[in-house]
């Protein structure tokens, strides 16, 4: 044994990170690289002192009872923590860390994309061009919707919500957010703050979902809110699934209610929502906010200060 601690990384992360973990941890890596699921996490946390999860592994309640006392830390390969029991991990003493910050420029960009494709029927023309279907134009010919200068709802003005909304002014929207609290002057910087959600949804032109997944959370987004946006609104969705009724968002969508939508989320991950596919307004990715390199390994070296810190006998810098 070489007297470091050891380390369990049940995802494979970036290749950077794995050298730098290497450099203080004996570290197990699962090279089939599919989620862990309860028994191996269970399995595991007798073997290691640690573990990099990504929001793929879920630390419920019931498997938090099972754990070994082994287990020290959860230094987590994700900003989100809805898979975290949270609660039941501090009761059994577990540290645990999230990687926040670092994937904030990468999220935005996507949201962007999200946005932009949905708003300019990307799904219909890309497959038009690369089916061969493309032989004729005319000026009604693939209209969609002007993103710039549109008014621009965003809830939740968090880290990726300020980036959104950073990229959205190159676009000369007049933002609009929800927060649970009103901003400073200088991070708003000139959006307009709406105190209820009911407030802030008629007045989206094009609505995007920057907040966590919480019990207060859930299906944030149903028949009665999609329902207040303005007709032909754009509805974005970077953030978790769980925030969105999507049979009320498949109706706002059959009915012409909502002009498209763009989302890299859903209940069911992996996988999605097989409904959605028979509409080519709405634009879909496998939830792939975070996915660059530089952000992968940014995460990555994130959770690893995180570890470090605690083997220091420290309080690591983004414990709960």
């Amino acid at each position: 044994m070489s007297g470091k601690p050891v380390l369990w990384l049940p995802r494979r992360v970036s290749d950077s990170t794995i050298a730098r973990a290497r450099r203080n941890y004996d570290v197990i890596v699962t090279e089939t690289d599919m989620p862990g699921t309860a028994d191996e996490i269970v399995a595991m946390s007798a073997k290691a002192d640690a573990m990099m999860p990504c929001h793929s592994e879920h630390f419920s309640a019931d498997v938090v009872a099972r754990l070994d006392p082994r287990l020290k830390i959860i230094a987590n390969h994700s900003v989100g923590m809805d898979h975290c029991d949270i609660p039941a991990l501090k009761a059994r003493n577990i540290v645990v860390t999230n990687t926040p910050d670092v994937l904030s420029d990468a999220t935005a960009e996507l949201a962007m994309l999200l946005m932009l494709g949905a708003a300019r029927r990307v799904v219909d023309g890309e497959r038009l061009v690369r089916t061969g279907s493309w032989d004729s134009w005319s000026p009604a010919f693939m209209v969609g919707k002007q993103v710039s200068g549109s008014r621009l709802g965003i809830v939740g003005m968090g880290r990726v919500g300020r980036a959104f909304a950073a990229k959205a002014r190159g676009f000369d929207m007049e933002i609009h957010y929800y927060n649970r609290s009103r901003l400073p002057e200088g991070l708003e910087k000139g959006a307009v703050f709406h105190e209820t959600i009911e407030s802030l949804l008629p007045v989206s032109d094009f609505l995007s979902l920057h907040c966590p997944a919480t019990p207060e959370t859930v299906d944030l987004m149903n028949s009665r809110r999609f329902g207040l946006l303005p007709d032909g609104a754009v509805f974005v969705n970077s953030a978790r699934g769980a925030l969105v009724d999507e049979t009320a968002l498949l109706e706002a969508i059959g009915s012409g209610k909502l002009a498209g939508a763009g989302l890299d989320c859903f209940k069911t991950e992996p996988g999605g929502n097989p409904a959605f596919a028979e509409f080519n307004n709405i634009f879909m990715l496998p939830h792939i906010g975070s996915a660059t390199a530089k952000t992968r390994d940014a995460m990555g070296f994130r959770a690893l200060d995180n570890l470090d810190a605690f083997f220091a006998g420290e309080t690591p810098r983004d414990a709960f």
